[in-house]
């Protein structure tokens, strides 16, 4: 026992793996360091959601370069994302072997590697490869770890921290554009993709911060709790079966409007530049949507109905979208982007909340995972249906109602889940109560019940005793 208690607090200096499975007993800081590591999940967060929307700027380019067509090019910005959401079994064993800050690290550096790699591309497919999967994997690497670590330093203030990291999203989307378009009218695509590789080797500084929590000793360490690679138990929690079930419904609607809004102003005879511009509104509504939303879910009496705020949030949402397909004017699309921002935000901020408060800090690493690859697949099906949808009714009407319905569909599967399993629950409530007062009154000790001393003493007399030690029965025996 003396050379194990040695050997730990080198572990935890090390900061290896066995500190950062979270073992039982460490509490949140809510603070502290915290702030650093929510720092670091805002600016991972900010890169993942955001960078795949920022290459379509360099798509023009890379068009005219290999002459290939728009849907072949889109084609990079899908395999970004299906890498982000389809690796997430891939990230939870990594995470659970390894711990967070090395799968960080190694993430860091594949994002960057495969973006200078890019520069040097002399085909498409050869960009698929690079900037797709390699730069994918990388974010992916770094998305889902980041989210585990700022689980593990909050709790208290965990709604408003998730709020906050969910804001990276929005802000990096209205950064990267613009910074997007200014590299490539300097340096041509090959030099903006070297300077994006520059700048997402700062993953690998969010990577440092994610600090792993250190248990306190007292009297010696406890027993450190195996892991599994990925626990698949959380199948069995009828609770996560109902969130990812509703949660890979909502993304089959959920990023459609964004990418068709734009192409329907222009359809209602609306300018470019102004077209343009209802994803810079809709993105500004977004970044301060995401940290209200957070501190809304953070208060008391609110908490405890963050899954029902969250099935709100998704009904807001699809309610936006089919009202949207009325609109038949820029000023109705306006009016439609403020709204859908305003509920994206509600989603974007709650969406990984609710999933931490159903299966808690030690399983959330393997349901962020499993829930991911779910949602990859409604993530390759959603946007390419309203594609084929457009073409073959030339109606975006179609299209938002489609989202619409789909959201809404979502919502009401986690809302009517949710009442399904604390009904019954409620119900097995008065039968545990009332088996739990029986056996009560089973091992209560009778009452007023007199004892003789002379009896007491006469018992006692009468047990046997050899060399000081008493011979137990098989009554006195424990």
């Amino acid at each position: 026992m003396g050379q194990q208690s040695e050997k730990e607090p080198a572990l935890l200096a090390m900061g290896g793996a066995v500190v950062d499975e979270g073992p039982t007993g460490i509490k949140a800081p809510d603070g502290g360091w915290g702030w650093a590591v929510l720092f670091g999940c805002f600016v991972i967060t900010g890169f993942s959601y955001a960078f795949p929307k920022a290459v379509s700027v360099f798509f023009k380019e890379l068009i005219r370069e290999f002459g290939v067509g728009y849907s072949d090019t889109a084609w990079i910005s899908s395999i970004l994302l299906a890498m982000l959401y389809g690796t997430g079994p891939l990230c939870s064993v990594c995470v659970n072997r390894f711990g967070c800050r090395p799968v960080m690290l190694v993430g860091g550096l594949f994002a960057s590697l495969g973006m200078v790699a890019a520069s040097f591309c002399t085909s498409i497919i050869q960009l698929y490869f690079t900037a797709g999967v390699i730069t994918g994997l990388g974010l992916a690497l770094n998305f889902q770890p980041s989210l585990i670590m700022l689980n593990r330093y909050f709790s208290k203030r965990r709604p408003i921290a998730n709020g906050l990291a969910a804001a990276g999203s929005p802000v990096f989307l209205c950064a990267l554009s613009p910074l997007g378009q200014v590299l490539q009218d300097h340096y041509g695509w090959r030099g903006g993709f070297l300077i994006l590789a520059g700048l997402l080797l700062n993953c690998c500084v969010c990577a440092a911060l994610m600090r792993p929590l250190a248990p306190k000793v007292d009297g010696g360490p406890g027993p450190q709790k195996s892991r599994r690679l990925l626990d698949l138990s959380v199948f069995q929690d009828r609770g996560f079966i109902i969130y990812a079930v509703a949660a890979s419904i909502m993304v089959l609607g959920l990023f459609v409007p964004p990418v068709f809004v734009v192409s329907y102003a222009k359809d209602l005879g609306v300018p470019d530049t102004k077209a343009a511009f209802l994803l810079t509104i809709l993105g500004f509504i977004d970044i301060f949507a995401r940290p209200t939303a957070g501190f809304i879910t953070g208060l008391k009496k609110v908490r405890p109905y963050s899954v029902y705020l969250f099935s709100f949030a998704m009904f807001f949402n699809g309610f936006t979208d089919l009202t949207g397909s009325t609109a038949s004017n820029y000023g109705g699309l306006v009016v439609f982007c403020i709204f859908f921002g305003i509920s994206y935000g509600m989603v974007g901020a709650l969406q990984f909340e609710v999933l931490m408060a159903i299966v808690g800090t030690h399983k959330f690493s393997s349901a962020i995972g499993l829930v991911l690859l779910m949602e990859a697949i409604a993530v390759l099906i959603g946007p390419p249906s309203g594609g084929k949808l457009l073409d073959a009714t030339h109606v975006y009407q179609y299209v938002f109602i489609l989202a619409g319905a789909e959201v809404v569909t979502s919502s009401l599967v986690l809302l009517l889940g949710n009442f399904c399993i604390r009904s019954r629950s409620k119900a097995s409530e008065p039968d545990a109560a009332a088996s739990a007062l029986e056996g009560e009154k089973l091992h209560k000790p009778p009452v007023d019940v007199s004892v003789d001393s002379r009896e007491v003493e006469h018992f006692l007399k009468a047990e046997p005793e050899k060399n000081g030690e008493v011979v137990h029965t098989p009554e006195t025996s424990v």
